[in-house]
């Protein structure tokens, strides 16, 4: 069983809680939506969710780009990001929290951001993974402002923020290393 956490989304607790209230289960679409919000579960996790969320971008991102295809890479992208926006306006309804720490889809987008048409190789994924978490708990301007857009999009916005700052940083370490001939 999962520990009880401080934001009170531990499953089963949630469950004995809504038979206590007399509230039914959440119906199936809440049900998609909580999955895909949450990571496939990976926001249940009782330390760092938004990391396990973030290391879920980099998988996703490994997966895509053995498609090799710019193309396909992009397209997971635009498509995870809107159904993101969903997922959390639907989720952040069911749990009645505005962002709450169960949402990580917006991690899995931001971290997408982060390295997109990037070269593959390990040190890309670790110097992205961190400049991604670093942007995103920093939260420069405008990444806190988008905090503010309703429902999913504020969810959302700030992540892709994140991911844009770190994109740029890493897009140019990978171009000085080129130039440097690293």
């Amino acid at each position: 069983m999962l520990k009880s956490r401080a934001n009170g989304f531990d499953p089963p607790l949630r469950a004995f809680h809504r038979a206590v209230r007399g509230e039914s289960e959440p119906d199936i679409v809440t049900r998609l939506a909580l999955v895909v919000a949450t990571g496939c579960y990976c926001g249940y996790a009782p330390v760092a969710p938004g990391t396990a969320g973030s290391a879920l971008g980099l998988v996703v991102w490994i997966g895509v780009r053995a498609l090799g295809s710019p193309v396909a890479e992009i397209a997971v992208l635009v498509v995870l990001a809107a159904v993101g926006v969903w997922a959390a306006s639907v989720t952040e309804r069911h749990v009645s929290r505005t962002d709450p720490g169960i949402i990580v889809i917006d991690e899995v987008v931001g971290m997408l951001v982060t390295v997109a048409l990037l070269p593959i190789g390990v040190g890309v994924a670790v110097a992205g993974f961190l400049l991604f978490r670093l942007f995103d708990i920093v939260k420069p301007y405008p990444a806190a402002a988008c905090e503010r857009l309703p429902g999913g999009w504020g969810v959302m916005a700030d992540d892709v923020v994140a991911g844009l700052y770190a994109h740029l940083v890493l897009r140019g370490g990978v171009w000085l290393l080129a130039a440097w001939g690293g």
